[in-house]
């Protein structure tokens, strides 16, 4: 992981889309500073395509595609992506599964919850886990003492024992049904939405992040950037940043808008 200070400026001029991770990413210890929230207006105010690519549920991120500066926001590592279009107020949703087997996932989903419960003492249902369509989140640390790496890692076992996927990002074990994750969906949402195709992508997008649930994100993105807070699942990752803030969490998120905004500023002015 190279400093974000060796992100060569050409590159960094040819930017227009910043995909981003949320929790620790923008957020510091579970809150929306203002300076990273002001760094999420300066990049959409600035013309850049600002999309949250997220764990967080369907609940939060109708919010999110409603009320941040966002373009769009995919969520629950790539169940669906949300976007709001402000001229018609109207919310477009795509979903990656059919209802139905939304339906059939919960049901399983609803077995693994009581495993996990039952056998990994001091785990819990996430807070947030009432407002999900998709996915099972189980919390690890965000509000309950944190678990020992060695009881998360069973967490995710369950999970995959019963042929699931699961995700560790920063606060949660994410588990579900389906060949999807953070990539696939932002992928399409670009491609959809946007009319960004995968080759222009690799050179138009940066993707911000900091957890292992990031990973299939730092491995498709050449411009990948971690937070500096990304060094606590360095050991997790095969697949890390390829380049790194010295800021922590919203700090390292503004650093990287920052950065972004001059190499834009230059570029306009050339």
């Amino acid at each position: 992981m190279k400093p974000l200070s060796q992100f060569p400026l050409e590159q960094a001029r040819a930017v227009r889309v910043v995909l981003t991770d949320i929790d620790d990413t923008i957020t510091t210890e579970g809150v929306l500073t203002a300076s990273a929230y002001g760094a999420l207006e300066a990049l959409h105010r600035a013309g850049f395509t600002v999309v949250p690519v997220t764990g967080r549920p369907a609940g939060w991120c109708d919010h999110i595609a409603r009320m941040w500066p966002v373009d769009a926001v995919v969520g629950e590592n790539g169940a669906f992506y949300f976007r709001y279009d402000r001229h018609r107020k109207k919310m477009h949703q795509h979903f990656w599964a059919q209802p139905q087997e939304l339906k059939q996932n919960r049901v399983r989903l609803s077995e693994i919850e009581r495993e996990v419960l039952t056998t990994v003492p001091g785990s819990a249902l996430a807070s947030d886990q009432a407002y999900r369509v998709a996915d099972l989140a189980i919390d690890f640390c965000e509000d309950v003492p944190a678990l020992p790496e060695t009881e998360v890692d069973r967490i995710v076992a369950i999970f995959e024992r019963a042929g699931a996927q699961a995700k560790v990002s920063s606060i949660h074990v994410n588990g579900w049904f389906g060949a999807y994750d953070k990539l696939s969906m932002a992928k399409t949402l670009l491609a959809e939405v946007f009319g960004i195709g995968w080759h222009e992508a690799q050179e138009s997008v940066v993707f911000a992040g900091d957890s292992p649930n990031d990973e299939p994100m730092f491995a498709a993105f050449p411009l990948s950037v971690g937070v500096a807070n990304v060094h606590t699942f360095a050991h997790r990752l095969k697949n890390k940043p390829a380049y790194i803030t010295q800021g922590h969490s919203g700090d390292g998120f503004a650093e990287l808008a920052a950065f972004l905004l001059q190499a834009k500023q230059r570029k306009d002015s050339a």
